[in-house]
């Protein structure tokens, strides 16, 4: 029996203008199976999380969703509702990250999403779908960032490792899964109130920013890290590449301070360091079914739960007013089974 017309709740953002002006609101309404976009698999979604660029959705931001009214929530997992795909049935528990889901298909605010059969993955047996989510896009990208670190001969020999937006969700999974890993953490932030937090995910030592904001007139710095993950971009970054140590390496996955920084190529010519980007959106499904699979094993913080604060869907506002600012600690969790 299809559920086309079974009622359910989501958090939708509408677009209001007035006088030539675009505001944007999100609101609690009720929303009915039927209006959710075609795909092989609906999914009652259980938990989702919040992530910068549902912050960005929600505020309005065309380059992340084009039409409004429109569900944010690019994280969702769940239970197959119904399925038109061979690879999944009714019952299954399902993880789905990236693509499209919450930029401009209805995403994880909602109680339901209907997705291609290609977006989804089965939750490895070593994670509840609530754990899941602690991990979501932010986590799960701090973890490609660390495997390509590795890839790229990073070792715990050879010295400190740097996480910048260490007290936000892509860093603070960073830190915490580096010191797992027996890594010497630097955390980098510029939320004084989060550094015991960060001590306590593992990280040696917590700096600020400050001394890394300038681009500073020197093409080279001292050399300091062995490898580093930069969520934050700008200047931050390039005052990175040139405080690394020969032949390290820095994976860059964000731009929360800007998406442009001053370079040179001394650094990658002179120590031979490597700038590695790493994207979690488009990352073909195979790959995401192994790293889902390590990180239910041996890469699963030991913590996990340290990293997460549980909100509601009457939350929703307040925490992602929160993450738009930057002011977000650790992992925040929509439980769908709580106001």
């Amino acid at each position: 029996m299809k559920l086309d017309d079974q009622q359910f709740r989501a958090y939708e953002v509408s677009e209001h203008i007035l006088d030539g002006r675009s505001s944007f609101q999100g609101a609690l309404v009720q929303k009915q199976v039927s209006s959710l976009p075609t795909g092989d698999v609906l999914v009652r979604v259980a938990f989702s999380s919040l992530n910068f660029k549902d912050a960005l959705s929600s505020s309005g931001n065309k380059g992340v969703t084009r039409q409004y009214p429109h569900t944010p929530g690019i994280d969702a997992a769940g239970v197959v509702a119904e399925s038109d795909s061979p690879l999944f049935v009714a019952g299954d528990e399902v993880i789905v990250i990236g693509y499209d889901l919450g930029m401009n298909t209805a995403g994880g605010f909602g109680e339901f999403i209907r997705v291609p059969a290609g977006w989804l993955v089965k939750k490895p047996a070593g994670l509840t779908l609530n754990e899941s989510m602690i991990i979501g896009t932010a986590g799960f990208t701090a973890a490609l960032c660390i495997e390509k670190l590795l890839l790229n001969g990073l070792d715990s020999s050879q010295g400190q490792v740097l996480v910048t937006g260490a007290s936000g969700g892509v860093g603070s999974f960073a830190v915490a899964l580096l010191a797992q890993l027996g890594f010497d953490v630097v955390a980098m932030t510029g939320t004084e109130s989060a550094y015991e937090f960060l001590r306590g995910l593992g990280a040696s030592q917590v700096i600020g920013r400050e001394d890394y904001t300038q681009p500073g007139p020197k093409p080279l710095s001292k050399e300091l890290w062995a490898g580093a993950v930069d969520v934050v971009g700008g200047d931050i970054l390039f005052n990175i590449v040139k405080s690394l140590k020969y032949g390290g390496s820095v994976a860059c996955c964000g731009l929360v301070a800007s998406p442009q920084f001053q370079a040179s190529v001394f650094p990658f010519i002179l120590r031979g360091v490597n700038l590695l980007g790493v994207d979690s959106v488009n990352l073909p499904l195979a790959h995401k079914r192994q790293l889902w699979n390590k990180l239910a094993t041996n890469w699963k913080p030991v913590g996990l739960g340290k990293l997460e604060t549980k909100v509601g869907m009457s939350g929703l506002d307040a925490a992602l007013k929160t993450v738009l600012a930057g002011q977000s600690t650790g992992r925040l969790v929509l439980d769908h089974h709580i106001d």
